[in-house]
């Protein structure tokens, strides 16, 4: 139970779970594994018989274009499987890879189908975690498109700290974040320069500050603001699913 305990979290804010449900949960057969930074969790063009998810540590979604240049599409942090889809995709198109050093459990798929069999309620939790998945996905695709280098990196420290928040992570208004400058940059598609100077300007406006360990957000509401942050599609009130 441990170890899916950030999972738990993240279920229990979206919807209550009966004493069957998590007993269910913790009787499921699972692997552990640690991963060293730059690691392959899964693998890109197979397929796999297990889901992960994470435990500890941040993950990231890697698409490597013919010249080698990677975007990163998605983050994950604990209490995140990285690939439920794999469940009904069976194919994966992307790899994930460690970011900061990782543990995850591994959800053998015969797992997934018996807790779904067994409890069709949680089999919506694990389908509303996927859809997630995908409002988060929408919101990256906006400020990719739409929004300022600044206005965008914005949004991702406030989701990000929103995401830690919910499995405990964050200590006030800080939260770990350790990644390289370069790491980052492929997450928002710039430059390591471009960056390194938006960093400095939000640095300069008193809003966040990163030390390459700790993020802390200086001025929450303000940021919020310069990100235009909206939650709603993260999901996070608590009603019947």
């Amino acid at each position: 139970m441990n170890r899916l305990r950030p999972f738990i979290r993240t279920l229990e804010r979206r919807d209550r779970l009966s004493p069957d449900e998590l007993a269910l949960l913790s009787s499921a057969q699972l692997r552990v594994q640690g991963f060293r930074r730059g690691q392959e969790i899964v693998r890109a063009k197979t397929q796999p018989g297990e889901s992960c998810l994470m435990v500890q540590g941040i993950s990231g979604r890697e698409m490597v274009t013919a010249e080698g240049k990677r975007q990163i599409s998605a983050l994950h942090v604990a209490g995140d499987f990285v690939d439920l889809h794999s469940f009904v995709l069976k194919r994966m198109d992307h790899a994930v890879v460690a970011l900061t050093e990782v543990t995850a459990v591994f959800v053998p798929h015969a797992e997934i189908r018996r807790i779904i069999d067994a409890s069709p309620h949680l089999g919506r939790l694990f389908w509303l975690m996927t859809t997630i998945d995908g409002a988060i996905q929408r919101a990256w695709i906006a400020c990719l498109g739409r929004s300022t280098a600044m206005q965008h990196m914005a949004h991702l420290f406030c989701e990000l700290w929103t995401r830690m928040e919910i499995v405990g992570l964050v200590s006030g208004h800080s939260f770990p974040f350790r990644l390289t400058q370069a790491e980052l940059a492929d997450v928002v598609g710039l430059s390591a320069v471009h960056v390194n100077r938006t960093l400095q300007e939000l640095r300069g406006l008193g809003v966040v500050d990163w030390n390459g360990e700790q993020v802390e957000i200086i001025d929450f509401d303000r940021l919020v603001a310069l990100g235009d942050f909206d939650k709603t599609y993260l999901n996070l009130t608590q009603e019947p699913r």
